[in-house]
């Protein structure tokens, strides 16, 4: 099984939203596009139909990886506006000198929520958890450099 995730309820709500679609309404209409595809005859030169098995395969990946990140989700209530960065915090930082935005949260919950999302588990979240508004910290990036982080404000996600 996966590892567990932190989710925020909006989080949680959004990806449970998108399995429901993909199995009540997209699965669906995938099969009709098939099934008419086939009715044209020859498979092997028939681009529609081909086209469509591709859709099919990529829902059904998605659908088995929203079912796993699901199962194993830790849903959280809305942390503490207390300035200290856990997940379901948005957080402003510099970042190696650039300011940044992001959520800290799972990565594949991030949906259209409009902001950045890191993983408590990557180095930038791992770097800040535990931290609060004014503390400076550092993390090794994947290429070895050292970056240094400022956390400039952290405040709960508002879904």
């Amino acid at each position: 099984m996966a590892d567990t995730q932190w989710l925020t309820q909006a989080q949680y709500d959004l990806l449970q939203k998108e399995l429901t679609e993909r199995i009540e309404i997209k699965r669906p209409g995938i099969a009709k596009l098939i099934d008419a595809a086939r009715q044209e005859g020859d498979l092997r030169e028939n681009g529609g139909y081909h086209a469509a098995r591709n859709e099919q395969s990529m829902n059904e990946t998605r659908i088995q990886t929203l079912q796993e990140m699901l199962a194993s989700a830790e849903v959280g209530e809305t942390p503490a506006d207390d300035g200290i960065v856990e997940p379901g915090m948005v957080v402003t930082a510099l970042v190696g000198g650039r300011e940044m935005t992001f959520l800290l949260g799972s990565r594949d919950a991030g949906g259209d929520l409009g902001v950045q999302v890191f993983s408590a588990k990557a180095p930038l979240g791992a770097a800040v958890t535990g931290h609060k508004t004014g503390d400076k910290v550092s993390y090794e990036a994947p290429n070895g450099k050292e970056i240094e982080v400022e956390i400039l404000t952290a405040k709960p996600f508002v879904g």
